[in-house]
């Protein structure tokens, strides 16, 4: 198995999935009316980030409805990521409903030394709470929310073994650096996920924990490259 082998596999399937989808978005610029598949798998990039060959490098991955009977659509999720538009919270949203922004949050508390006893405590917060939290939360939407980012159609049953779990679970495992032995495509010295509190994020290079430390189906590969074609 040759991990940077199959690395470039990705990042050709991916090179064809951008032109299958009119290039990346920016949640920035999207809405719900837009043409979003019922299920899928995202996939963002950063500014910056790159691979040896000067395309920009996956961030973060990320699924959805993998539970069972779940029924949380693809639209559902990336709005969470997100954030708010409108109401008292906004500009900001609520990480404690999104792992990407709690991390995102907790790296810029760490960089900019802010003052922030509370975040990521509990699954949710009393509103002097989450008012005393929204200049990060703030933050943290600017951040999220200029990723490019591209997106596969992936619909089938909601479980852990659903095809989403399964490419979301073998391509944080492919492209983590976490405790291997061949860094491929690391962070750059800039990127924010190396003030990040969490070990998973700051030495996979990637806004996930979860599978950063997996072994990988190089077979996930051909099941990625059907959904694409």
């Amino acid at each position: 198995m040759s991990r940077r082998r199959d690395t470039d596999r990705f990042y050709e399937i991916m090179m064809h999935l951008e032109k299958r989808v009119d290039g990346t978005r920016c949640l920035v610029n999207c809405i719900g009316s837009m043409d979003w598949p019922k299920q899928g798998v995202y996939f963002f990039f950063e500014r910056g980030e790159t691979r040896k060959t000067g395309e920009l490098r996956v961030v973060r991955v990320g699924t959805h409805a993998v539970s069972q009977n779940s029924k949380t659509r693809l639209w559902d999720r990336l709005r969470t990521h997100r954030g708010t538009l409108s109401g008292k919270y906004r500009g900001g949203g609520n990480h404690r409903a999104s792992v990407f922004r709690k991390l995102v949050g907790s790296a810029i508390i760490q960089r900019e030394h802010l003052k922030c006893d509370n975040w990521d405590v509990g699954q949710s917060a009393k509103e002097c709470v989450r008012k005393a939290e929204h200049y990060i939360e703030v933050k943290a939407s600017n951040y999220i929310r200029h990723l490019p980012f591209l997106w596969i159609q992936a619909e089938d049953k909601a479980s852990p073994n659903s095809i989403r779990a399964v490419i979301e679970r073998n391509t944080i495992a492919l492209l983590s650096n976490f405790n291997k032995h061949e860094i491929i495509d690391p962070s750059t010295p800039n990127w924010l996920g190396l003030h990040s509190p969490s070990e998973r994020v700051r030495h996979s290079g990637l806004w996930n924990q979860n599978h950063v430390d997996e072994e990988y189906d190089p077979q996930f590969l051909d099941a990625f490259d059907n959904l694409v074609f």
